[in-house]
């Protein structure tokens, strides 16, 4: 069954886009995307996660959401740690730098949560809609808790705070979730040709714009370091555990708990950069964005999520 859900990852149209750009950007080939095009993809995939989300939450109970929550919060708080705590004594990184990276993979890759969505769905696996909250409930305690390991001033992490909860990805995700939930499954039935109809095609170009932006940044994994890149695969491992791990003990189906194994396995290439630059001025950006984008995304996506997916059916 793994090696099953890997080559059906592997061989779907998105996974296959983000890896030929990847080669063909080493190649140095220009596969880039007009300018404006992956903001309106990425606000496009956003929003349409959203309303899926919010269709589903307008069928849900207050029971059902209060472990999922309880969880998400935990792990939000335990992921960062853990992340902080190995960046510190295995690769030897000063604290600065280490709470920076640790925010972001404390945070989440909406990208990589998009991705185990597209991949659920083409097995035919059953999801909790709510998920797309649990998102942003990791998002911004992620951050938060990483950027406080800096001992950061209350007020920089009250900006930092601001400017996670008012960004854009947020604000498009619960802005979908809020119409969906409220407008209801009948009466959105007539987008579906736009926002389910088009949203693989729309994967399918965003990924390839993300596997063009991954290839620029592999070659400065090796300047990385072989303990930073080891850490950078060996992260999603623990917290996509841990994360599969309280998935199930929050009752969550197998779906649902593939999806918080993998939100808790990403790291955040959008939302937390924007975060540390407000809070931690002096940590390096190159570190972080080079082990998120350049070397955790592209294994979530390709041998990540297949594994993810693999201990949530092991898990139920």
């Amino acid at each position: 069954m793994t090696l099953t859900l890997l080559l059906d990852n592997l061989l779907s149209a998105s996974v296959i886009a983000f890896v030929v750009a990847v080669i063909a950007t080493l190649a140095r080939f220009d596969l880039r995307l007009p300018d404006a095009l992956p903001a309106i993809l990425s606000a496009y995939l956003l929003f349409a996660i959203g309303l899926k989300g919010g269709r589903s939450l307008a069928e849900s109970t207050l029971s059902d959401l209060v472990f999922p929550v309880i969880i998400a919060v935990l792990i939000g708080i335990a992921t960062p740690i853990i992340s902080w705590a190995v960046l510190r004594s295995f690769v030897r990184l000063n604290n600065i730098d280490a709470a920076g990276i640790a925010a972001h993979y404390g945070s989440v890759s909406a990208v990589t949560f998009v991705v185990v969505l597209a991949t659920l769905d083409a097995q035919g696996m059953f999801y909790e809609g709510f998920v797309a909250g649990l998102l942003a409930i990791l998002e911004v305690v992620g951050i938060v808790v990483g950027l406080a390991l800096a001992r950061s001033s209350g007020s920089s992490l009250k900006n930092v705070l601001a400017e996670v909860t008012r960004g854009r990805s947020i604000a498009l995700l619960l802005g979908g979730i809020l119409i969906g939930a409220v407008v209801g499954d009948a009466r959105l039935a007539p987008t579906d040709l736009v926002f389910v109809g088009l949203f693989n095609g729309a994967l399918t170009l965003f990924l390839l714009e993300m596997g063009r932006l991954a290839g620029e940044r592999l070659r400065e994994v090796v300047q990385a370091g072989w303990r930073l890149i080891a850490a950078a695969i060996a992260l999603p491992l623990i917290n996509g555990t841990i994360g599969a791990g309280l998935g199930a003990l929050s009752g969550l189906s197998t779906g649902g708990i593939a999806v918080l194994a993998t939100l808790a396995a990403s790291a955040s290439y959008i939302a937390a950069p924007a975060a540390v630059r407000i809070a931690l001025p002096e940590a390096n950006p190159a570190l972080s964005i080079t082990t998120a984008l350049g070397v955790t995304f592209p294994f979530n996506i390709t041998l990540g999520i297949p594994f993810y997916i693999a201990l949530a059916q092991w898990l139920s």
